[in-house]
């Protein structure tokens, strides 16, 4: 029963993190100049890869016989105001946004991180979470290589 309990938080902490991630690019989206156009289609892709994380981890959740978090993390929270407030004073441009972006690829990097290093999760799990974390790696280094394009 303390696996189940271990896993179950782990899982539906790896949810809310999908969720800011998803909520993250969302309002980046909201920020970005029409001309960007090129941002808000790797945003989608993004939103659409939490989206498809978050319906394998539920589903791993309800195995569990668990209930499933529907929200977001404090943090994220927190983050998305953060994100507010320093656009007050620096404006909404691409650098800018995807330097926010990239802040929220490396949150979930540590997210996932963290559960891999958690004790008591299932070898299925790990796998699952593992898989994910390559993925989300990818879309991390993409964000990075187009932050530092603009930088130079």
């Amino acid at each position: 029963m303390e696996n189940n309990t271990v896993n179950t938080e782990i899982l539906n902490d790896l949810i809310q993190i999908n969720n800011d991630r998803v909520r993250g690019y969302e309002k980046a989206i909201d920020e970005l100049a029409a001309e960007e156009s090129d941002l808000k289609s790797l945003f989608l892709q993004m939103i659409r890869q939490s989206n498809q994380h978050k319906a394998i981890l539920t589903q791993e959740v309800q195995v569990l016989g668990a209930t499933v978090e529907t929200g977001t993390t404090t943090s994220g929270k927190i983050y998305r105001t953060w994100m507010d407030v320093k656009a007050v004073f620096t404006g909404h441009d691409r650098k800018t946004i995807l330097n926010n972006c990239e802040f929220g690829e490396d949150a979930a990097q540590n997210a996932y991180k963290m559960a891999l290093e958690t004790g008591g999760l299932s070898a299925n799990l790990r796998s699952i979470i593992a898989d994910q974390k390559a993925d989300l790696r990818s879309s991390h280094d993409q964000i990075k290589a187009l932050r530092d394009h603009v930088a130079f």
